[in-house]
């Protein structure tokens, strides 16, 4: 389960687009599997300017609360709204109804400079 059209990053999100617009953002399957059933997604508001490796909010589980990172440095665009009352679409769609913000890059360019698949699956399976 990692599309081979997506971009990675080590800490298991995913970016979808190139970079030339707007980028969705949301958690890895992987991810979303450690993380069991989630129950709660905090994000930031649309506007906000967040750097490559902060915290872009946090997602907690039964199991635990974890940080989400900024894959890129950009601002946000949007957010999906519907998780603060369905956060569990995650769990079903990580790369479709559960993306989590969109951002528009501040260097379209780093966007191809994270993991493709391939770098990602080599990762998740060492």
């Amino acid at each position: 389960m990692i599309p081979e059209d997506l971009r990675y990053t080590a800490e298991h999100e995913w970016i979808a687009g190139d970079g030339s617009g707007p980028v969705r953002v949301g958690i890895t399957h992987f991810a979303q599997d450690a993380l069991g059933d989630i129950v709660y997604v905090q994000l930031p508001e649309e506007g906000t300017v967040v750097q490559a490796g902060d915290s872009l909010g946090e997602i907690e589980s039964t199991k635990s609360v974890s940080e989400i990172y900024a894959p890129i440095s950009g601002t946000v665009v949007a957010k999906n709204a519907t998780l603060a009352d369905e956060p569990e679409i995650i769990n079903g769609e990580p790369y479709a109804a559960g993306w989590l913000v969109e951002i528009a890059p501040d260097d379209p360019a780093s966007v191809s400079a994270l993991l493709d698949a391939a770098a990602y699956r080599a990762l998740t399976e060492s």
